[in-house]
C-alpha cells in the first residue's frame, strides 16, 4: 500500500486539472556505471554495455620502406648460396621473421638471416607477395586461369609448375602467413599437368606436408584414387615406386578407392535399376571357386 500524500489540489479554471509533482532524485544518489558494467533496462533486465575498440591503425607503404634492410641468406647450391634483401617492416608480418628481428640490436648490428634449407624462387614468390599482395604468375579476376607468358608451359609435363606452387605453400605454412598460403593453394588447381607431373607433385606433397594437412594432400589422393587408366597405361612403374616411398600415400589413394566403391553400392540399395543386370554363372570345370 502506498504511504504517499495525495497531491494538493492547484486552482485554476478548471478545477478538475491536477498537477503532479515529481520529486527529484539528489545527484547523490544517482547510480553510477563503468562502461564494462551492466546496465539496469526499466523492464528490469541487464543490458550488456559492450566497450568499441579502436580499429587499428595501418601503416603507410612508404613507413614499410624507410625501415632497416635484412639480407638474406637463401638456398645452398655449388656456386653457393643467393643474397637477397628486404624490408624488415615487411619481413615482421611473418611470426618467423618478427621473432628473429626482435632480437636485432637497435644500435647497427648486422641483420641478416640465413636461409639455406629453403629454394630461392620460393623465398623469392614470398618477398614478392608481401610488397604486392600476389606472385608471379598471377591469377586473373573471377577465373581459375592464371595469366599466361611464353616462361610457362600450356601442359605442366615435368610437374615444375605443380612444385612451384607447392613449395610456396610449404614456405608460407613454415612463415605463417595464411594469405599466401591459400593463394598458393589455390594456383595448383589451376595447373594442366600430366600424370608424370603429377608423381613428381605427389611425392613432394607427401615428402614435405604435415600428415593432417588435408588441404593440400587430400586433392592429391583423390586425383589417384580416380586415375586407374593413367595408372595401367603411364605412370604404373612410378605409382608403385611413390607408394612404397611413402606408404600414407598408398594408403590414402585406397581408402578413397573403398569409400567411393561403398557410396556406389549403397546408391545401387537406395536406387536399384529396372532391369537385372546379374550375369549368368559360368559352368567351368577347370575354373576354381573364388
Amino acid at each position: 500500500m502506498s504511504t504517499e500524500e495525495p497531491a494538493p489540489e492547484v486552482a485554476g479554471d478548471d478545477a478538475g486539472d491536477v498537477e503532479m509533482v515529481e520529486s527529484a532524485v539528489p545527484a547523490s544518489t544517482a547510480p553510477t556505471h563503468n562502461a564494462s558494467e551492466n546496465v539496469e533496462n526499466v523492464n528490469g533486465t541487464d543490458l550488456v554495455v559492450v566497450e568499441v575498440q579502436e580499429p587499428e591503425t595501418r601503416s603507410s607503404f612508404s613507413s614499410y620502406l624507410m625501415s632497416p634492410i635484412v639480407t638474406l641468406i637463401v638456398g645452398s647450391t655449388d656456386d653457393g648460396p643467393s643474397v637477397l634483401t628486404a624490408h624488415q617492416a615487411l619481413l615482421t608480418q611473418s611470426p618467423y621473421f618478427r621473432e628473429i628481428c626482435d632480437a636485432f640490436d637497435e644500435q647497427g648490428s648486422l641483420r641478416s638471416i640465413e636461409l639455406v634449407e629453403f629454394d630461392v624462387d620460393a623465398v623469392g614468390c614470398f618477398l614478392e607477395y608481401l610488397y604486392t599482395g600476389e606472385y608471379f604468375p598471377k591469377k586473373l579476376p573471377g577465373q581459375r586461369v592464371l595469366e599466361s607468358s611464353p616462361s610457362i608451359p600450356s601442359v605442366d609435363d615435368t610437374g615444375e609448375q605443380l612444385l612451384k606452387h607447392a613449395r610456396v605453400y610449404t614456405l608460407a605454412e613454415k612463415f605463417g602467413v595464411a594469405g599466401l598460403k591459400a593463394l598458393a593453394s589455390s594456383k595448383i588447381h589451376c595447373i594442366n599437368s600430366t600424370s608424370k607431373g603429377e608423381i613428381a607433385y605427389a611425392r613432394y606433397v607427401y615428402a614435405y606436408t604435415q600428415v593432417n594437412d588435408t588441404t593440400i594432400r587430400a586433392p592429391v589422393a583423390s586425383f589417384w584414387a580416380t586415375r586407374s587408366h593413367a595408372l595401367r597405361s603411364e605412370t604404373e612403374e612410378e605409382f608403385k615406386a611413390l607408394c612404397l616411398e611413402h606408404p600414407q600415400f598408398g594408403y590414402d589413394v585406397l581408402t578413397r578407392v573403398l569409400d567411393d566403391k561403398l557410396k556406389r553400392e549403397r546408391s545401387e540399395k537406395m536406387h536399384p535399376s529396372s532391369g537385372s543386370h546379374r550375369k549368368r554363372a559360368r559352368n567351368s570345370s577347370g575354373a576354381r571357386d573364388l
